[in-house]
């Protein structure tokens, strides 16, 4: 919509150009300032992430950790760069694996925000709030939000899942995630998304605990908390990027 206070338009939408001695009428830039600004605000960005941004005054880089700062600058480098070829015609999508407090929620969102002031339209969702959203939807009760949670996540133009895993795992949850992944992958619907857990391909198998007689126990992978189907989607569709080891940030700043 234009900007009913818009000095060049008057609110029409349109700019009067002369070219050629000829008087002719072009989409007033207002108009993609009033859309970005709309799908900034139906987004359902939290506030938290509100003022993230690509820029290295938004994500800072650890100066006293020459080998992370390094390697954190060759993720931002390539988030980035994902932003830049958007959409790309081999994977439209992005997954941020990491450790909590790596900073993939930032990047992610921060991802998000740069493809909305292109005109993009897209919306955040964490993952076990959606998928609680979901299963709330099916009680005749429900609001009108929670009913059409499952139909946002199909149908957005751009989905971004934080947190990807972080629900107790059954049949229900790993069908519902592999619906919306593969229709999705199908349909070729980039999905930027952030999980905690490890992956083989991607970070190797890593151990939670030392169990009786030494034995290492690893943590749950991706696959086991996803299902195998969906996972193998993401792979297809995504571009992956490992998230280098830091020191937890919220940690750090509630020093």
């Amino acid at each position: 919509m234009p900007d009913p206070n818009c000095p060049i338009c008057r609110g029409t939408g349109f700019e009067l150009v002369e070219r050629a001695g000829l008087t002719g009428a072009k989409p007033c830039q207002c108009s993609f300032v009033t859309r970005a600004r709309d799908a900034k605000e139906n987004a359902n960005i939290p506030p938290n992430y509100a003022n993230v941004s690509l820029d290295q005054s938004s994500f800072l880089l650890p100066e006293n950790n020459p080998i992370a700062m390094r390697e954190l600058a060759q993720v931002l480098l390539a988030v980035k760069g994902f932003v830049r070829e958007f959409p790309s015609g081999n994977r439209p999508g992005l997954l941020l694996i990491g450790e909590p407090g790596s900073g993939k929620t930032h990047l992610a969102v921060a991802a998000l925000k740069a493809l909305l002031e292109r005109g993009h339209e897209g919306v955040f969702f964490d993952y076990k709030n959606l998928l609680d959203k979901i299963r709330a939807g099916y009680d005749s009760n429900s609001g009108a939000s929670d009913r059409e949670a499952y139909r946002s996540a199909l149908d957005a133009e751009i989905l971004l899942l934080d947190d990807l895993g972080a629900h107790r795992v059954t049949e229900w949850v790993e069908d519902t995630v592999t619906s919306i992944i593969t229709y999705r992958c199908n349909h070729r619907k980039p999905l930027i998304a952030t999980t905690n857990l490890p992956d083989p391909d991607a970070t190797g198998q890593m151990v939670d605990y030392t169990g009786p007689g030494g034995v290492a126990v690893h943590k749950k992978t991706l696959a086991e908390l996803i299902g195998t189907r969906a996972r193998s989607r993401l792979w297809e569709m995504c571009r992956v990027v490992r998230m280098p080891a830091v020191e937890d940030y919220r940690v750090k700043r509630g020093r």
